[in-house]
């Protein structure tokens, strides 16, 4: 096994993504996932030269900004979750 050069390496292409045998489910959970989050991770703001709770209430609005998608979707899911069961016993026990 050699090792080249140590101070100056080279490098070859980077890993490449596996090929998928389900190609069109790919692409339709990529773009779901942009669908429901489509901005960047916000950054955590410094705390120096500014009130801290003004700062950190900022970040949390961001951050809810940022998971708006995936909490509407929890809610969606939990609606039905809720919803469809009590339907369902509803028809069958009053069955008008």
């Amino acid at each position: 096994m050699e090792l080249g050069n140590i101070s100056q390496p080279t490098y070859g292409p980077g890993p490449e993504a596996p090929e998928s045998s389900t190609p069109g489910l790919m692409r339709m959970v990529h773009g779901f996932l942009r669908m429901v989050q489509p901005n960047d991770l916000p950054a955590l703001p410094s705390l120096v030269g500014a009130p801290v709770l003004r700062c950190l209430s900022f970040f949390l609005f961001q951050l809810l900004l940022y998971e708006l998608g995936f909490l509407v979707c929890v809610a969606i899911g939990l609606l039905f979750t809720i919803l469809v069961p009590l339907v369902g016993c509803c028809f069958c026990c009053c069955r008008c």
